[in-house]
């Protein structure tokens, strides 16, 4: 069993930036692959960055703005998020795929975080 659990959300203005950090229990994180995804209000959650190994991978309308890392020593996995738009709101979650696929897929991901909120004002 692996527990996830994000923080670093909150309120921010439009063109700020914003740090997220996910913090996993388990001996085998660096094997996992991990991702971000977010819901917004009266939407369905969607993919936001994955990191498999030093593999990478973004939702292609946040390439270049949103940075995925993660620190293995410390099994923790960040979302740098820069030049926040209000578009941008929602509530971020953290996964984990056993399986170290690091798709764009949710269902592909085993395990899941309560989610920390974004809220982005104009």
């Amino acid at each position: 069993q692996v527990q996830l659990v994000e923080s670093g959300g909150g309120l921010v203005q439009a063109g700020d930036s914003l740090r997220l950090s996910c913090a996993a229990s388990g001996r085998t994180f660096s094997t996992y692959a991990m991702g971000w995804f977010r819901q917004a209000p009266g939407k369905e959650r969607e993919f936001v960055a994955a990191i498999s190994g030093t593999r990478t991978s973004y939702r292609g309308s946040l390439k270049g703005r949103f940075t995925i890392s993660r620190d293995n020593a410390k099994n923790t996995v960040d979302l740098q998020m820069n030049d926040l738009k209000p578009e941008d709101t929602a509530v971020y979650y953290c996964a984990a795929d056993p399986l170290g696929r690091g798709s764009s897929y949710l269902d592909q991901y085993a395990y899941w975080g309560q989610g920390t909120r974004v809220t982005v004002s104009s």
